[in-house]
C-alpha cells in the first residue's frame, strides 16, 4: 500500500477486503474508507485503490464520479446536498437551491471561504415523499421551504 495511507487506514481495508472472495467486490466499501479517513478521494487515491484492488483506474475513476457520494476534492464541514430530481423539483426543489446559493454566498460545487459548507446539487436522494429534500453530511432534511431551511443553518454550528 502506499506511504499516503496511514496504517490505520491500510488495516481498515485489509480487514474489509478479508470480506470478499473477489477483491473486485470490494471496491465500493474501500473507496467509503478512504473518503472517511481524508474526506475526499483524490486521483492519486484512486490510482492506488485500483492497484489494490487490481482494477483499471479509469474503473476506480468511473466509480467516484457516478456516486454522488464521493467527493473529489475536499468539502466543507457541512456538505449540503440538495435533490434535484423529479418530485424535488415539482415540489420548488429550485427554489430550495436558489435560497442556499444567496444564503451561504456560493454556487453549486463551491465551498464558502471559511470552509463550512459545500453545495451540491444530487440528481436523487431517495425521499420522494420529503420532497423538497437535501442532505447534511448524513442527516436527512424534508418538506422544505426558505424559514426552515434558515432553522437548519442556524443549528450546525
Amino acid at each position: 500500500m502506499s506511504r499516503e495511507f496511514t496504517p490505520a487506514l491500510k488495516e481498515r481495508i485489509e480487514g474489509v477486503l478479508a470480506h470478499y472472495p473477489n477483491k473486485h467486490a470490494g471496491l465500493l466499501p474501500v473507496l467509503r474508507l478512504v473518503q472517511s479517513e481524508k474526506g475526499f478521494v483524490s486521483a492519486e487515491d484512486e490510482r492506488i485503490v485500483a492497484a489494490l484492488l487490481g482494477l483499471r483506474p479509469i474503473k476506480v475513476r468511473e466509480v467516484v464520479t457516478f456516486y454522488t457520494l464521493f467527493a473529489r476534492k475536499p468539502l466543507g464541514q457541512f456538505h449540503i446536498q440538495v435533490c434535484s430530481n423529479l418530485s424535488c423539483s415539482l415540489a420548488s426543489g429550485e427554489k430550495i437551491l436558489e435560497h442556499l446559493k444567496a444564503r451561504l454566498g456560493i454556487r453549486i460545487g463551491q465551498t464558502t471561504p471559511d470552509g463550512k459548507y459545500t453545495l451540491t446539487e444530487v440528481e436523487c436522494l431517495g425521499a420522494c415523499e420529503q420532497a423538497p429534500c437535501m442532505m447534511v453530511n448524513f442527516d436527512y432534511y424534508g418538506n422544505l421551504d426558505p424559514e426552515k431551511i434558515d432553522r437548519i443553518l442556524e443549528g450546525l454550528k
